[in-house]
């Protein structure tokens, strides 16, 4: 049975959609969970068993709907790890509701206005000869280099974190796995 050239080209159409669809709900595996492109970052976040406290910060400081909203940001994201390198009781100390200022301001500092991937923040530290700033939402700025291959964000106390999950595509924007916390 022949098909006609209309029925041939509607079939490919119907294909390359279908795939491009598939490609757009790429998922990446991070805590222990798929985080869809087609959801946003507060509804991906709770599903990652690495990032719980950072859950209860964001939840704590009043951010999930701001993180919720259209964005776009980019979101540094600290694992369960990082927090508990703090010093002992740093983390319950800014849960305090009289702390909500501080943490909040500390979160902030995790966010940057817009949806920057990682081809973007190396090709900015290779124009910027090794070196790149971006502001945070926070208003403080955050410096970027690379140490081989590695992304490494250093804050405004000379702390290091290296990016260990770069570009999980989220609705709003974007989130990038790190090692440590950062300090405003």
């Amino acid at each position: 049975m022949k098909m006609s050239m209309k029925m041939t080209s509607f079939f490919a159409v119907a294909f390359m959609t279908a795939l491009s669809a598939f490609a757009q709900e790429k998922t990446v595996m991070v805590g222990g969970a798929e985080m869809y492109p087609s959801k946003n970052i507060i509804e991906n976040a709770v599903n990652s068993k690495d990032h719980t406290t950072l859950v209860a910060a964001v939840k704590a400081a009043g951010l999930v709907e701001t993180l919720s909203g259209t964005g776009p940001f980019t979101v540094f994201a600290p694992v369960n790890s990082a927090f508990d390198a703090l010093p002992a009781g740093t983390v319950d100390n800014l849960l305090k509701p009289e702390n909500k200022g501080m943490l909040t301001s500390i979160l902030t500092y995790h966010v940057i206005p817009g949806k920057v991937d990682s081809r973007s923040v190396i090709k900015m530290i290779k124009d910027g000869n090794g070196r790149a700033m971006a502001k945070t939402v926070q208003g403080a700025e955050l410096t970027f280099s690379l140490d081989g291959k590695n992304v490494i964000v250093t804050d405004s106390k000379g702390n290091k974190a290296q990016v260990t999950t770069a570009d999980v595509y989220q609705s709003n924007g974007v989130i990038h796995v790190i090692d440590k916390v950062l300090m405003p």
